[in-house]
C-alpha cells in the first residue's frame, strides 16, 4: 500500500513537548498547493507506554477538544513516563465547520476505517491514524459527546470484546477514567468504527459520551480534564508526583467519586421513531423507566387536534440518551434505555 500522504511536524520518538500538526496536502479553490493541519501535540519521557489521547472525531462535540485544549497546554513531559500523543481536533475540517462530518467530502470520521491513503480527505486522515498512530499507542481514549442531536448521561463507554483479558483491560480503564456512569455500550453497526479498529488492534481502549445538544457545559468539561487524567494515571504514564497532586486536589471536594456500572445488552435499549414531528420526552435523563412506560409522544406537526402517537419503553432502566432537537424525523433515535448494572463503584484516584 502507498504510503500516507500526511506528513507530521513533530517527531514521535523525541524526548521533551512538541506542538505541531498532521499536514494532509489539500487541493481546492482558494489553495491550489494548501493543506489541512490537524493540531497534534506529543510528550515524551524516556520509555514506558503510549497513550493516544483524540477529540473532535466529530466536529459539533466539545468536551474532548476543551478537555485536550487545555491538557495539551499545561501537561509537560517531566510529569509523565513513556509518551502521550494529543489530538483535540481528529476531524479537523468537521471541527472547524462545528459539524458532525467534514464538510469537504461529507466524510463521518467515525466511521471511515481502516481508510485509504488514495481516497477522500477523510479517509486519507483515517489511514493515518490506522498505519501509523494506532501501532505506537498502548492505551487509546476518543472523547465523544452528543453532539448537536443527542444528549448523554455523562459517561465513559466500552465493548464486548471476544478476547476476555482485553475486554477486563479496557473495562478497568473505564472505570479509572471515573465518568459518573460507566457504560458497556452496543453499537448497533461497528463496521468501519474507529473503536472497532483500535479493538482489532488489541489496544486498551475507551470511549466517552458526556453531553450533547452541540455545547459543552462546565460540568461535562470537568468529567473530562479529571477522566483523561484518571486514563493516564492508570496507564501508568502520569508520573507519581502529578498523580499525588491529583488525588491531593480531588480529596479536598467532598464524599469520594463513584460510578454506576450500565449495560446495552441488546437492542430493545432503543426507541427508533417511525414518525416526523414535534417530540415530547417524558423521562429526563438519569430518571428510571419501566418497561412498557410511555418514554415519548410526537404530535403530527402539520396539523392541530390530532393525538399524539405514543412511545412506550422496550425495557425497564435509566433514560441514558434522548433526542436533543425539539423536530424528529423517521428514523431517528428518540432514546436509550439502559439497564443499571451496580451503583457507588468507588473510583480510585
Amino acid at each position: 500500500m502507498r504510503a500516507s500522504p500526511i506528513q507530521p511536524t513533530v517527531d514521535f520518538n523525541a524526548d521533551g513537548e512538541q506542538h505541531g500538526f498532521l499536514k494532509l496536502p489539500h487541493s481546492h479553490d482558494t489553495s491550489a498547493w494548501g493543506a489541512e493541519m490537524i493540531p497534534v501535540t506529543v510528550l515524551r519521557n524516556g520509555e514506558g507506554p503510549t497513550a493516544l489521547l483524540t477529540g473532535g472525531n466529530h466536529g459539533d462535540e466539545y468536551e474532548g477538544p476543551i478537555a485536550l485544549a487545555k491538557l495539551a497546554g499545561s501537561l509537560k513531559a517531566q510529569d509523565v513516563r513513556g509518551r502521550v500523543i494529543i489530538v483535540p481536533f481528529m476531524n479537523y475540517p468537521a471541527f472547524r465547520a462545528g459539524s458532525r462530518t467534514s464538510p469537504i467530502d461529507r466524510g463521518n470520521l467515525n466511521r471511515s476505517f481502516p481508510g485509504k491513503p488514495d481516497g477522500t480527505v477523510t479517509e486519507k486522515i483515517a489511514d493515518y491514524f490506522q498505519r501509523y498512530l494506532l501501532p505506537l499507542a498502548d492505551y487509546v481514549l476518543d472523547l465523544h459527546a452528543g453532539g448537536r442531536t443527542l444528549d448523554f448521561v455523562p459517561f465513559a463507554a466500552i465493548h464486548l470484546l471476544p478476547d476476555a483479558g482485553q475486554q477486563a483491560r479496557c473495562e478497568a480503564a473505564m472505570r479509572a477514567f471515573g465518568a459518573p456512569y460507566s457504560m458497556r455500550m452496543l453499537e448497533l453497526d461497528s463496521v468501519g468504527l474507529y473503536d472497532t479498529a483500535v479493538e482489532e488492534a488489541g489496544k486498551v481502549f475507551v470511549s466517552t459520551e458526556l453531553g450533547g445538544g452541540g455545547t459543552a457545559t462546565v460540568q461535562s468539561v470537568a468529567v473530562a480534564e479529571r477522566g483523561v487524567r484518571g486514563f493516564l494515571r492508570h496507564a501508568g504514564i502520569l508520573g507519581q508526583a502529578a498523580a499525588a497532586h491529583e488525588a491531593g486536589r480531588e480529596s479536598g471536594r467532598g464524599a469520594p467519586r463513584t460510578t454506576t456500572l450500565l449495560d446495552m445488552p441488546d437492542g430493545t435499549c432503543f426507541t427508533t421513531s417511525e414518525h416526523d414531528g414535534l417530540l415530547e420526552l417524558c423521562k429526563d435523563l438519569g430518571e428510571m423507566v419501566e418497561s412498557g412506560e410511555v418514554i415519548a409522544r410526537i404530535y403530527d406537526a402539520s396539523r392541530s387536534g390530532v393525538a399524539p402517537v405514543e412511545y412506550r419503553a422496550r425495557r425497564g432502566g435509566m433514560l441514558a440518551a434522548r433526542h436533543f432537537p425539539g423536530l424528529v424525523r423517521i428514523g431517528d433515535t428518540v432514546a436509550v434505555v439502559a439497564e443499571v448494572v451496580e451503583r457507588g463503584i468507588p473510583v480510585t484516584l
